[in-house]
């Protein structure tokens, strides 16, 4: 344990600085999942859940959670498989 008390603060900060990136982390994991989820089971969902991937992704690179350079790689990739996802259901749907 610090004996300073600067050094008790910084204990202190970095605890609840680690609470709020693991819940932001989580809450990216989640959001990604679900868009995974609903790319591969062909929902009609998918506009929906990219919107809400994107925004995590925004949030998290936001609060440094996340580079910048990682959340513009990800921002492409939910992009890409939302429009895949969109050209595969509406190609289904012409059958």
């Amino acid at each position: 344990m610090p004996i300073i008390k600067s050094a008790k603060k910084r204990v202190r900060v970095a605890s609840k600085a680690a609470v709020r990136n693991s819940k932001t982390k989580r809450g990216l994991k989640e959001s990604l999942k679900a868009l995974h989820r609903a790319v591969t089971g062909g929902k009609k969902e998918v506009k929906k859940e990219q919107s809400k991937a994107q925004s995590s992704i925004d949030k998290a690179a936001k609060k440094n959670v996340i580079h910048k350079n990682k959340a513009a790689r990800k921002q492409s990739q939910v992009a890409k498989a939302a429009k895949k996802a969109a050209s595969v259901t509406k190609v289904a749907d012409h059958k």
